[in-house]
């Protein structure tokens, strides 16, 4: 009988991209396989899932919010309504093994699972793992993290270094520069920067971006500019009827995006590292000061110590971003620097060795590719 795994998560494409990459690495291997996704209802999982091909159950869970002790008075029913949508989904999927990629849905999912009894797989992306994936770690079968010494977080637990999946348009990107600056409109001659604050966008990243675009037109630099939804409007008018400058709430192509780019500015989220080691681009992080353990800075900190990366906290960022980006872009040898750097850091089968481990535990032989 073919084998059945649910993957639970999402809420941002750091966590959606990855989980559809183990899923096309396990249908590879083993055609047969039968997949579900379980995510939040009115997430982007929702909308992309589906449009990769597999099949999602929403369920009605929210994260806990640290900015506003207020909204968090409606989580523990959400929490209570969550925890008998997921006993219904599993009892009709009946899975042989649940993996979770992170984000909040992911945890009433495996929690549920390992209570069963049945089989859990968890993915930490980041260099500090969060309270829930070390709570989950705790009953998983696999844990599989993307560097070394993580073993602090989950004490006498077997890990599996695996490195981040990324997603297969990005991996195989051939795409010359001249071809992505002609799908964004932009001149062949003058140095591209790519601002991207991930699938949500970054507010202190757009602020920094929106005062200085006079800095940009003055030293003839165009920006390709994902902004999120929040801010698209103002950044549509901040960038009327100036030239060199391609501005969206969201790149679908972000592939051709890195290709275009002589540098690229971007928060340090686990899957954007993963993604710009294999872009092998000069980046400069700006972490989001309000991740869960800021582990968006530790990510960062990780590269910048190792040459890899320039780092601005976010607080400095308006003030010191755009400058830092001016200096790196005259200056070849930095670049250069940078770029050997984080592409040393490229781990280009993540999805597969996931995959494999996954198989090997459901079943008793794994098929090659």
């Amino acid at each position: 009988m073919n084998k059945k795994i649910i993957i639970a998560g999402g809420g941002t494409g750091g966590h959606i991209f990855p989980a559809i990459a183990i899923a096309n690495a396990l249908k590879t291997l083993q055609p047969g396989i039968e997949l579900l996704f379980v995510g939040a209802k009115g997430k982007m999982e929702m909308e992309k899932v589906p449009k990769a091909g597999y099949r999602i159950k929403g369920i009605d869970i929210a994260g806990f919010n640290r900015s506003s002790l207020l909204k968090n008075i409606m989580l523990p029913l959400k929490l209570l309504k969550s925890y008998f949508q997921v006993r219904s989904i599993i009892a009709d999927f009946m899975p042989d093994a649940v993996i979770g990629v992170g984000g909040y849905s992911s945890f009433p999912v495996l929690r549920l699972a390992q209570s069963k009894g049945i089989p859990t797989a968890i993915l930490e992306s980041n260099s500090f793992a969060g309270k829930t994936n070390k709570l989950l770690g705790k009953k998983a079968a696999l844990i599989f993290v993307a560097a070394g010494g993580m073993e602090k977080f989950f004490p006498g637990r077997p890990l599996h270094i695996t490195g981040n999946p990324v997603r297969t348009s990005i991996l195989n990107n051939t795409t010359s520069r001249s071809e992505a600056l002609k799908f964004f409109g932009l001149a062949e001659n003058n140095p591209t920067v790519l601002v991207t604050g991930g699938s949500l966008g970054a507010k202190g990243i757009n602020e920094a971006i929106d005062s200085s675009l006079a800095s940009f037109e003055h030293n003839q630099v165009q920006l390709i500019w994902q902004t999120g939804s929040a801010y698209i409007d103002r950044a549509k008018a901040a960038a009327s009827g100036k030239k060199g400058i391609w501005v969206n709430d969201f790149i679908t192509k972000m592939e051709l995006a890195y290709a275009a780019a002589d540098v690229v500015v971007s928060r340090s989220g686990a899957m954007a590292i993963a993604e710009l080691c294999i872009a092998g681009k000069p980046v400069v992080f700006v972490p989001f000061p309000f991740a869960a353990e800021d582990h968006q800075t530790a990510n960062a900190r990780q590269l910048a110590d190792r040459h890899a990366a320039l780092l601005v906290t976010d607080r400095e960022a308006k003030d010191t971003l755009v400058p830092a980006v001016l200096e790196l872009l005259a200056s070849e040898p930095k670049r250069q620097e940078l770029s050997a750097g984080i592409s040393a850091l490229a781990v280009t089968d993540a999805d597969r060795r996931i995959a494999e481990l996954v198989l090997n535990m459901v079943n008793t032989e794994t098929p090659s590719l």
